[in-house]
């Protein structure tokens, strides 16, 4: 049996795992194997995609629509082709090939996945030198790369996000120079290298998005600043509102990144997910601040050096009371796990609750005739898949399954065997709407860029933040099965994305409407609004009503031109003169908000 027929049916429970269990997948590609005399881990390719034809697309229709399960059997089939032209890598080789990928997320030391592949890692070279298989060690950890690499591809869209939003703002606030501007400038153009590195940098990010709201303070400071006594009044209470407005942003952001840092203690503490969930929807009576915020970080940091420590003590009592049994590579490995993350300061919570049932299976059947030790960690580690998958679907999944999840667990403490067929069958119900609702994103996402494309060529702030938003859509579009938060993200990205696209459309018609209008003297009518004569007709004249663009050349200076029309107006600004090497710009609005920008030669 080549090393490549023994893993060719790992390839469907990979690429389908998002609409099916991997367990059922599994068990249909056994029967089916076993109805035609060979097993999973030795049918050949052309066996293999029989199946995934007939039983795996028969099985596939019990929860999504049949074209999704034609579409996604189409993609396992197509990549199969590509796979079987190359030969798999021997063990020995694999684990070579593992320990290299293993250093792409050599940064994200507290990622749990990275400890546990860490672990994985040593045990595997143990086992490789003591001669034993260590098929099933490399299975895992290629499964530990995929969950990594999912969750920076993740990232990097939300990073990407970050930066254009970083640059955007920027472009605002750069006219106020001084050490801030020059170090947002340079936190810009490392995150901007980060990503074409594939690289998260979210230290960095948040450093620059401090930087940001305080400029934008300081903008909004010297537009009061700038006003005349009789304007003060009025437009003085318009910045101070955008200055609000900037302190909710950024208490939100502050809140958004806590609930980032302390996720895994909120996975173990149902009460402070409770008070995240309040101090979300505090309102007018408890309005979120970035004083709220820090001070309920500093409360979660005094319960997480609480918990780590309540950890690390369970840790020691597990390591004594499994000292005495022979340990298996899956204890081995998790040992390992849970004390690197400890060691670092991360919570090690799933690996110690899978010890845990281990360790419950050896103290109730020490001879293993119940459940070994082994296989108590076996299926309490299935257990934590289950409910990990639960928390990345939309709706009730997780609720359903959590008494059945509390069933099956103090059974396994008891070093009863479980079936857990039930379970998966409740989780494939939701897969299924999942799939279905992700079909729906991705079919809303293609509609708004292709919107967007039909009216990317007005001059404005909303096209510009739709720009940005169609970027993000079209990079969430590419993720594959997705994690809650990475739903969410996507979800809002197409509110927010459809919200601007009504308004992009209908600045689109208003210019329509304008333009339609203009005649052969539509440019002494506009020249008239002015009081300017002919004679002085500029070499370029652009025409801007807020931020729409009603005449003049669409070029690449037509951006430029609206973020300073925009700046200029937040600051109260109604003339503004600039020279360049070879013209002068004159800009003018009036009484009626229209501005007229000149461009002639110096």
């Amino acid at each position: 049996m080549s090393a490549m027929n023994a893993s060719l049916h790992q390839l469907p429970v990979k690429m389908l795992g998002d609409l099916i269990s991997p367990r059922a997948l599994e068990r249909i590609l056994q029967d089916a194997a076993a109805e035609r005399g060979t097993t999973p881990e030795r049918m050949d390719v052309r066996t293999l995609e029989s199946i995934l034809k007939r039983e795996v697309f028969k099985r596939l229709q019990l929860s999504v629509p049949a074209t999704l399960a034609k579409r996604r059997v189409s993609e396992v089939l197509e990549e199969l082709s590509q796979v079987t032209q190359e030969r798999l890598p021997a063990n020995d080789a694999a684990l070579d090939e593992l320990e290299e990928q293993a250093r792409r997320f050599a940064l994200y030391f507290d990622w749990p996945e990275t400890q546990r592949l860490r672990g994985l890692l040593g045990v595997a070279r143990q086992e490789q030198e003591g001669g034993q298989d260590t098929a099933a060690l490399v299975q895992e950890g290629q499964d530990l790369i995929a969950q990594m690499d999912r969750r920076l591809q993740e990232g990097l869209v939300v990073q990407a996000q970050d930066l254009a939003e970083l640059r955007a703002v920027f472009t605002r606030v750069q006219g106020l120079g001084g050490r801030e501007v020059r170090r947002l400038d340079t936190l810009i153009g490392q995150i901007d290298e980060a990503q074409t590195q594939s690289t998260l940098l979210p230290g960095e990010v948040d450093r620059a998005r401090t930087l940001t709201y305080n400029l934008r303070k300081q903008l909004e400071s010297s537009v009061v600043e700038g006003l005349g006594s009789g304007a003060r009044s009025a437009e003085g209470a318009q910045a101070q509102a955008r200055v609000l407005e900037l302190e909710r942003e950024h208490a939100r952001q502050a809140l958004d990144t806590a609930e980032r840092e302390f996720a895994p203690l909120l996975l173990v503490r149902p009460d402070l997910r409770e008070q995240l969930v309040a101090l979300r929807g505090g309102g007018e009576q408890q309005p979120l601040t970035a004083q709220v915020v820090e001070g309920w970080c500093e409360t979660l940091r005094a319960v997480l050096a609480e918990v780590l420590s309540e950890q690390r003590a369970a840790l020691a009592a597990l390591e004594s009371d499994l000292s005495g049994h022979p340990a298996g590579a899956g204890v081995r490995v998790s040992l390992d796990a849970a004390r690197h993350l400890l060691d670092g300061g991360t919570l090690a919570s799933d690996e110690l609750r899978a010890l845990s049932t281990a360790r419950g299976a050896l103290q109730a059947s020490p001879d293993g005739a119940a459940l070994s030790g082994e296989a108590g960690l076996h299926a309490g580690r299935e257990l934590l898949e289950i409910e990990r998958t639960a928390r990345d679907l939309p709706g009730a999944a997780a609720a359903e399954l959590a008494p059945l999840l509390s069933e099956a667990q103090a059974a396994l403490s008891n070093g009863q065997a479980l079936d857990l067929d039930p379970l998966w069958a409740v989780l494939e119900r939701h897969m299924g709407v999942a799939a279905q609702e992700r079909e729906g994103f991705d079919a809303r996402a293609d509609g708004i860029v292709a919107e967007y494309d039909a009216v990317r060529g007005l001059a404005g702030e909303t096209t510009q933040r739709l720009g940005r938003l169609a970027d993000t859509l079209r990079a969430q579009r590419r993720l594959g099965p997705m994690s809650a938060a990475a739903r969410a993200r996507y979800a809002q990205t197409l509110t927010d994305a459809e919200t601007l696209l009504a308004e992009a459309q209908a600045e689109y018609r208003a210019a329509q409407e304008v333009t339609a209008t203009f005649g052969d003297d539509a440019l002494s009518g506009l020249l008239g609004v002015f009081e300017l004569d002919a004679a002085e007709l500029p070499a370029e004249v652009w025409t801007f009503q807020g931020c729409m663009l009603l005449s003049g050349p669409y070029d690449k200076s037509t951006v430029p031109l609206t973020n300073l029309m925009t700046v200029a107006e937040d600051m109260g600004v109604t003339e503004v003169t600039m020279h360049s090497a070879r013209h002068r710009w004159e800009a003018q609005q009036d009484a009626e908000g229209l501005w007229r920008v000149t461009r002639t030669q110096r």
